[in-house]
């Protein structure tokens, strides 16, 4: 294995290829673990692309390093935002990232990027993003600032009749109901003078450009997709949850409640949707932290068990969402400009190093010397080109889908179904009472001549 490292050392040196490293996968699954000890063989600095790791404070939820990993490995891109800071942006972390990025290349380093916030990640890889001073994804990412917080505050409709008067394309795309991406697209319009649908259409015309946004920032990144059997995730999530709580995440929460939303809370102007306050296991908490100082012993034990509950069913929840990401942006993703993702079983810790570290090292190794991995990177067989934008309306619930896979889901719903067989019946009983309450006219001889006539032709044919 020395050896191996020592020749994998002088390529990367050589080719400077790949050009970096992005490990991707769900919660729990050991991306920092990977990051550290491909960092320390092949002269790599980790960029955490954790949107809440950024923060200072919260240090076991948001489950950061330890000194002791950092000590391996140089880490950036952690506990450097105020924690009471709220309109940190994607562009934000892009700008310093891609900085450090450029200025590891000139030191002959080997960037790594790890974490599991998609739309950082995506700002890095692809060039999805627009510059208006303060705004975020053009198709994935949701950051917010005053403006559109401001906007939030109108309703879905209102909001929506806004966006069809100045951009009709992109609320043609979007669903009524979906305030947060409705109000980004009118702030994009009031900042730049452009429909964020235009914006959007130049970006995949770029040359590279895809259904999803631009083309590649870097060429040839080399991504490990780290997945596990949920089942045995699950198990693993829940027993993080349990470790979290004996190294005091309970005192942690209580802690930064008290120094930076117990007046929030008191003022109603606590809001756990932007900034390090959505972090998973926060709100999970909040009737535990806020309880009435009278409450008994038993009532606070009660809603510390039922906050334990919520933070175990948020990080699976979560994880799952991770996963998905990764299949529907990566493995299913339209186009050419998608590289090659690389996937490492991390089921059994046991076998970690056979399966997940050996197998990594030598796909690098690989494309160093620019041949072909021992390992095929993930390809999900015959994913279609769709169209996550459609609109469609369903008549029989009433209802606004955006997306084919989401419209085609629908129809498949059970919802859907009842749906219909209600209005199959309730039509059905109109037509009954209609034929109730009106006599149809006698036919007159002419017309009950022709009716006799098919009446033959069709027995005849049968």
């Amino acid at each position: 294995m020395a050896a191996s490292t020592r020749s994998l050392k002088r390529a990367l040196k050589r080719a400077m290829s790949p050009s970096l490293v992005v490990i991707l996968g769900a919660t729990g699954t050991g991306k920092s673990k990977l990051a550290i000890e491909v960092g320390k063989r092949l002269r790599g600095e980790i960029i955490s692309a954790d949107s809440m790791q950024v923060y200072q404070g919260l240090d076991i939820i948001t489950n950061k390093v330890t000194a002791e990993d950092r000590a391996q490995c140089r880490h950036h891109m952690i506990s450097f935002v105020d924690p009471l800071v709220s309109n940190y942006t994607v562009v934000d972390f892009r700008n310093k990232a891609v900085s450090l990025i450029d200025e590891m290349h000139n030191r002959d380093k080997l960037p790594i990027i790890v974490g599991g916030t998609n739309y950082y990640i995506e700002s890095l890889l692809w060039r999805v993003l627009m510059d208006t001073g303060k705004e975020a994804s053009l198709d994935g990412g949701v950051e917010d600032t005053d403006r559109k917080l401001d906007l939030e505050k109108l309703g879905g409709a209102e909001l929506h009749k806004r966006l069809m008067e100045v951009d009709p394309k992109m609320a043609a795309m979007l669903h009524p109901n979906d305030k947060r991406k409705i109000a980004r697209s009118l702030q994009i319009h009031e900042e730049t003078g452009v429909p964020h649908s235009s914006w959007l259409e130049e970006q995949r015309g770029q040359q590279g450009g895809d259904g999803l946004g631009g083309p590649l920032r870097y060429p040839d990144p080399c991504i490990f997709w780290l997945h596990a059997d949920m089942k045995a995730l699950d198990k693993r999530l829940d027993a993080r949850v349990e470790e979290m709580l004996s190294v005091g995440l309970i005192e942690e929460l209580r802690d930064f409640h008290a120094r930076f939303n117990q007046q929030k809370v008191q003022n109603d102007s606590q809001n756990y949707q932007h900034g390090i306050f959505q972090s998973i296991g926060f709100k999970e908490f909040h009737d535990y932290l806020t309880a009435p100082e009278n409450s008994t012993q038993q009532e606070r034990e009660a809603l510390r068990g039922k906050g334990v509950e919520a933070l175990k069913m948020a990080t699976r929840r979560y994880a799952r969402k991770q996963n998905k990401w990764v299949r529907n942006r990566f493995l299913k993703r339209p186009g050419d400009s998608v590289p090659a993702v690389y996937g490492l079983d991390v089921t059994d810790v046991e076998r970690w190093e056979e399966t997940v570290l050996n197998p990594a090292l030598q796909i690098l190794d690989s494309l160093c010397k620019r041949e072909e991995p021992p390992f095929p990177p993930i390809r999900v067989q015959g994913a279609e080109l769709r169209n996550k934008r459609s609109r469609h309306t369903c008549d029989s619930c009433d209802k606004v889908i955006i997306g084919d896979l989401e419209w085609a889901a629908h129809l498949k719903s059970k919802k859907h179904h009842f749906h219909v067989r209600k209005k199959l019946k309730s039509d059905t009983a109109s037509d009954d009472q209609s034929h109730c309450t009106a006599t149809p006219p006698a036919p007159d001889a002419e017309t009950q001549t022709n009716q006799l006539v098919f009446s033959q032709d069709a027995h005849a044919a049968h």
